[in-house]
Order: C-alpha cells, then structure tokens, then sequence
C-alpha cells in the first residue's frame, strides 16, 4: 500500500486526477454560467483552458524527457493543480480573475495527462501493466466525479463543482507521494536526448496523424462545452445530466478494459475509420434529438468517438521510436487535444449562441472529413498495445 506496484501507483493517481476532470469538463461550463458569463464568454474562457493546455504541452511537457523526471513533475503540477483550483473560489465574478485562474489551473493540469501517459507507456514496454486496463480506472473515476457532483450541484449549488474537483486533486496528490517499485530509470537502451519538435513536426506521417485526431477529438468541443447547458435547456437536471456524462465514460471503461480482446488484429486504419463514422453518428443525433432514450444512445457512442480514437493514437505512440514517445504524446495533446479543440470550443461558443444545437451538424462533419485522412504506417519500434500481457497487476 504504501509501496505500490507501477499498476497500482499509476492506476490511483489516474484516480484522484481524472475524478477532478469528470468535475472539470462537463460542469465548468455550469459554474461560469453561475457566475453571470455570457455563452459566448463560457466559449472563450473553455477555449482558453485548452489553448493553455496546448502551451503546456509544447513548452513544458517535453522538457520533462527522462522517465525518472516523471514523477516528481506530477506531483510538483498536482500541488500547484490544486492551489489554483482553490483561487476560483477568489474570482468574484470577474471575467479576467476568472480568465487567470482558468490560465494557471490549465498550465499545471494540461502536462499531467500526458506525463501519466508516459509513465504507463513505460512500464507497458516492460510488460508490467497492460495500458487499456490501466487507464480505465480513470475512466472509472471519471464516472465517479460527474455523478457525484451533478449530485451535489442539484441539492447545494454550483460551488460544489469547486469542491468536488478539489478533493480529485487532493487525493491525486496524496497518493501521488508514495514511491513505486521498480522507479522508472532511464537505462542505457534507451536515448535520453530530448527529441526537436519542429523535426517531428516536418514528418508528414506525424502531420497526418495530428491531423486525423484533431478531427476526431476536436469534434467533442461542442459536447465539453455546451452539452450541459444545452440538455438542461431542454428540461433535464443537473443529476441526469450528470448520469448521462458518466454513462458515456461506462462505455469508455468498456472499450478499454475489453480493448485487447475487441481490438485483436486491427489495423490502425480500420480503428481510425471506425472511430471516424462514430463521430458523424453520435453529433448529428445530438443535432436532432434531445429525448432521453436517444441521448443514451448517443451517450454509448462515447466508447467509439473517444476510447477508441484514444486507443488508435496510443498504439502509433507506442509503436514509434522510445525516445520520441514523451514528445509525441505531447504533440498530441498540445494539438489536438489542445489548441484545435481551444479552437472549435470558442467557435462553438459563437455557434451555439447564434445556432444553438445546429452547431452539433459541425462536428459531425469533422467526422466525415476524417474519413479521408490515411496514416503511413510506421516501420514497429514497440509492441503495439493490444499485443501487450498485463503483469503485476496488483
């Protein structure tokens, strides 16, 4: 307990941290709303969450290239995570206090997925965890986080949101303390020198790939927004919003956890198409339909339009060469999981307010542009993911 093994330490702090980000993504939107901001300013402050989380990402994140310097990075960005968690409560209303806390919170928090992704993709290459049935637990406390609050909203306020994500962070940080055993060492196989990025970037097979999931991922910008807001418009709680939310993420912990035995043997081109025509499914239902039968429905849909794009994009990570893991999965999460998702949150934001649930037909299109993008295969440096034994899962 107090010396996990790598399973056990990288699968609770993947708790405490993604139980704050069920609070985070879908009920932020929620508590500015609280605060008097306009839809087209709830865009722009989301927006400016996931343009900081892009910065981040290109600018700090890679710095951090030796496995050794992982966790004590996590634990330094979970302390300052939860600082600035706490000064939100110090906004008073105001748009730019409100900008700031958004601006530091997302500094710290944007590097920690994608360093914990690093650490789980080590110890994968060692056989000593299996990648999907870790970071399911994520998924797990996911779930756990938006049905709690969406709870908790319901009956006290909005001010729980704060609350709620701030015991997350705590316990990610809490458990983020210990030690594990073996420590991740950088060893002699391995390339300790930091990859360029601009070198990455000029790699058409990296471009095609950063592109592919920007489409994919940057289609659930008006989902993380404005869904909340947009159901609740239509009549439903806070609570059933909040189940709705963490039925999505049952899916998603169903894709990874079953992702070995589902997946066996397809290509990456076949996870991708697939992935692609989820996107244009789930968003042009959510465009027509706000009945409960169909948004669980397009709830379920999450498994495909989010874990397995996930999974995807994992597995061209893994596949690449060591010393480039780190920087790619930075890339991947500065770009597409950042700045173009930063992007399509403060459009949406526009969109919403002028079109309101039309702007649903948008990315649904993305899904269908996705379709066209083909990756170059890359010659295999790693075991891909669905290929790895889990060991020492305890």
């Amino acid at each position: 307990m107090l010396t996990p093994s790598p399973y056990g330490w990288i699968s609770q702090y993947f708790i405490g941290f993604f139980f704050a980000y069920g609070v985070y993504l879908p009920f932020w939107a929620l508590w500015f709303e609280d605060q008097g901001v306009s839809p087209t300013d709830i865009g722009l402050l989301v927006g400016i969450g996931f343009a900081t989380r892009c910065v981040a990402n290109l600018l700090i994140t890679p710095r951090i290239h030796k496995v050794e310097h992982l966790m004590p990075a996590l634990r330094w960005l979970s302390l300052a995570s939860l600082a600035f968690v706490g000064f939100h409560f110090f906004t008073g209303g105001s748009f730019w206090l409100m900008a700031l806390a958004t601006v530091m919170f997302n500094l710290c928090c944007g590097p920690i997925v994608p360093l914990s992704d690093a650490m789980a993709n080590y110890y994968s290459r060692l056989k000593m965890l299996d990648y999907g049935r870790t970071r399911l637990w994520g998924s797990i406390a996911f779930i756990a986080g938006s049905t709690v609050v969406g709870y908790l909203v319901s009956i006290y306020g909005s001010d729980m949101i704060l609350y709620t994500a701030f015991a997350g962070v705590l316990f990610s940080l809490v458990v983020g303390m210990r030690a594990t055993n073996p420590m991740p060492v950088t060893t002699s196989e391995q390339t300790a020198e930091r990859p360029n990025l601009l070198e990455l970037l000029s790699d058409s097979s990296v471009m095609k790939f950063l592109l592919l999931v920007a489409l994919i991922q940057g289609s659930h910008a008006a989902y993380y927004s404005f869904s909340a807001i947009y159901w609740k418009e239509a009549g439903h709680s806070e609570d059933i919003i909040g189940y709705l939310w963490s039925l999505g993420v049952v899916a998603e912990v169903a894709v990874f956890a079953l992702s070995k035995r589902m997946f066996s043997g397809w290509t990456l081109r076949t996870l991708f198409v697939v992935a692609s025509l989820g996107v244009a499914m789930r968003w042009g239902l959510t465009a027509s339909t706000t009945a409960l039968v169909a948004l669980v429905a397009i709830q379920l849909l999450h498994g495909v339009t989010f874990a397995m794009a996930h999974i995807a994009a994992i597995q061209y990570i893994q596949e690449s060469d060591e010393h480039k893991m780190v920087a790619l999965q930075a890339l991947y999460n500065a770009i597409p999981l950042g700045a173009f998702i930063a992007l399509m949150t403060a459009l949406s934001g526009w969109g919403y307010e002028n079109w309101g649930a039309n702007v649903f037909w948008a990315m649904a299109a993305m899904g269908i542009a996705a379709l066209f993008i083909k990756l170059d295969r890359q010659p295999a440096a790693a075991q891909p993911l669905n290929k790895a034994e889990p060991e020492a899962q305890n």
